[in-house]
């Protein structure tokens, strides 16, 4: 038994897990074959098959995307002093049984785990094909509002206190390292659950290592491990900011008037979007809120979204119309914009993107 079958620490840890948002159109992904257990040049990664996994309850799905980012959790379970692969392998059944007797899903949630012993394991079935394929992605059940867009990665213990073993955090590594060139993401796109949701996850101990994992991905594929850093919006607070704020809400369904007056009508529409995507509902836009919202825009998209970039280049004096099409004058300028913060100048507003664009 693990301490997934008890009350955790944090009574969210598990309850917000359940979003599935379905940004993609999705596939059934076929089962990996018995026996396959590596992933291109990565680590060695015992397949569900090798485990002993169940057979989900319904299809599993695949999104014809990349995920975007990866995210990290410990599992909070016990700090286990058994590092063998059988124990590794009786947890992933575990965690299994949890997740499809207790919650109810359709199979574990998350991509991959790694166990305290650093063994490395698929979790969800067809994650190490779509992984091996680095073109799609396995849809999830590991952090509300990001399971069709980020690898959820597991790590066996509970790091509220301590750090995990050398060993494992060098498994995590590895396995962060080969899902960024599988993918194409840069280092700095690994973030902790609780950069999305109100939880502990994963542990204060393992979220300030994070910089430091970063570090060592990018110490192996190359480029640049600093994550976005975002404004924190409140009542009271006015401004260009304020009126991206207001147009993102309104991507994700608000009704607000985009004046960039954050009154009583933004407060509300923000506390709304946090309680939906299990972030702190306290009304005030900050590392969550914005790791939410802001989506990747790119040459093709168009909305309110767009316009709050478009809005965004001309406040920041690049000459953009602003008519919520992000065609090819909307990306030469994001390209612009780009270059003038020494970011990659790919034309797409990703995340950091955004960070520097509200900074």
């Amino acid at each position: 038994m693990t301490a997934l079958d008890r009350p955790q620490p944090h009574p969210r840890r598990r309850a917000v897990l359940t979003g599935t948002l379905a940004l993609g159109a999705a596939a059934l992904l076929p089962l990996a074959a018995p026996g396959r257990a590596r992933a291109a040049t990565g680590p060695v990664i015992a397949d569900c098959a090798a485990w002993g996994a169940r057979q989900p309850s319904s299809p599993v799905k695949t999104l014809a995307t990349r995920p975007q980012k990866i995210i990290v959790h410990h599992t909070a379970d016990p700090n286990s002093t058994d590092y063998s692969q059988a124990h590794a392998f009786a947890l992933a059944r575990s965690i299994q049984a949890y997740q499809m007797d207790t919650e109810h899903w359709i199979d574990t949630g998350q991509h991959f785990t790694v166990s305290r012993g650093a063994v490395v394991m698929e979790g969800r079935h067809g994650s190490l094909a779509a992984l091996q394929g680095g073109t799609r992605q396995v849809e999830s059940a590991h952090c509300t509002g990001q399971n069709t867009v980020a690898v959820g990665i597991e790590n066996e213990g509970t790091y509220t206190t301590v750090e995990p073993r050398s060993e494992q955090y060098a498994a995590l590594v590895e396995l962060c390292a080969q899902i960024c060139r599988q993918y194409g993401l840069a280092a700095y796109q690994i973030y902790g659950h609780r950069d999305f949701n109100s939880t502990e996850c994963p542990g204060d101990r393992l979220y300030a290592l994070l910089p430091k994992l970063r570090q060592d991905v990018a110490a192996r594929i190359g480029g640049d491990a600093t994550p976005p850093v975002w404004p924190v919006l409140a009542t009271g607070n006015t401004g260009e900011r304020v009126r991206t704020l207001q147009l993102l809400l309104n991507a994700r369904g608000a009704a607000l008037t985009a004046d960039g007056a954050y009154g009583p009508a933004t407060q509300a529409a923000v506390l709304a979007f946090q309680n939906t995507m299990h972030a702190t509902p306290d009304g005030v836009a900050g590392l969550q809120t914005w790791n939410q919202l802001a989506a990747p825009a790119r040459q093709g998209d168009s909305g309110v979204a767009v316009e709050a970039v478009q809005r965004q280049l001309a406040a920041h004096g690049i000459a953009t119309d602003v008519d919520g099409a992000f065609g090819p004058g909307t990306a030469a300028s994001v390209v612009r914009f780009q270059t003038t913060r020494s970011l990659p100048a790919d034309g797409v507003v990703d995340a950091r993107t955004w960070s520097r664009l509200v900074a």
